[in-house]
C-alpha cells in the first residue's frame, strides 16, 4: 500500500471516529499532495509523496518555533498534536542508523574538514529528508567533521624562516609591525 492511499485510508478512519484533529491535519497533507500533483500535472511518485509530507512536517516545526516566539503556546501545542499525526507516516532513521550514514557520506565525499560540510550535507540530503531532522543532521556531521579535522590536524611548527623573521624583529627592538 502506497503512502497516499495509507493517508486517504487514516483520512477515512478519522472521519469516522470524528477525531477532529486527526482529520483536518490528515485533509490538509491530502490537499498539499493534491496540489503538489496539479502543479507537476502528474501523479507523485512515492519518493514526491514523501517530500511533500517532510514539507509538511518542517512547516509545523517553524510554526510551533513562531508561535512560541510569539506567546502563543495554545497554537503551538495544535501544531505539536498536528506533528505528531503527521510523524506517523514517515519513517524515521534510528538512533545507529543516523550515525553510520553521516560516515558513509564522509566517506563517499572524501570529506576532512569543516571546509566540506556542504558536499557532505548535499550527499545527504535526499536520503534524510523527513526521515531525520536537518538540524539535528547538521550539528552531527559538523562534531564528526570536527573530529575527523582534529584527528588530522597537526600542530604547527614553526620553521626555521618563521624563527629568523621573528628574531630579526625582535632585534631591532619592536615587532614587525612597529
Amino acid at each position: 500500500m502506497s503512502l497516499k492511499d495509507r493517508l486517504q485510508e487514516e483520512l477515512a478512519a478519522a472521519m469516522r471516529s470524528r477525531d477532529a484533529l486527526r482529520r483536518d491535519t490528515l485533509r490538509m497533507v491530502t490537499s498539499a499532495l493534491y496540489n503538489a500533483e496539479k502543479a507537476k500535472l502528474a501523479p507523485l511518485a512515492d519518493h514526491e509523496v514523501d517530500e511533500v509530507l517532510a514539507r509538511e512536517i518542517k512547516q509545523r516545526r517553524e510554526s510551533v518555533e513562531a508561535f512560541r516566539g510569539g506567546g502563543r503556546e495554545d497554537l503551538a501545542t495544535k501544531e505539536e498534536a498536528e506533528l505528531r499525526i503527521l510523524a506517523e507516516f514517515m519513517p524515521q532513521l534510528g538512533e545507529d542508523e543516523l550515525p553510520a550514514l553521516i560516515r558513509q557520506a564522509i566517506d563517499e565525499t572524501r570529506a576532512t574538514s569543516m571546509r566540506d560540510m556542504r558536499a557532505v550535507m548535499d550527499w545527504l540530503r535526499p536520503r534524510t529528508s523527513g526521515r531525520a531532522d536537518s538540524k539535528r543532521v547538521g550539528e552531527l556531521v559538523a562534531r564528526a567533521l570536527a573530529s575527523s579535522d582534529l584527528r588530522t590536524h597537526q600542530p604547527a611548527h614553526a620553521s626555521t624562516s618563521d624563527a629568523k623573521a621573528r628574531g630579526a624583529a625582535g632585534a631591532r627592538g619592536g615587532t614587525a609591525a612597529g
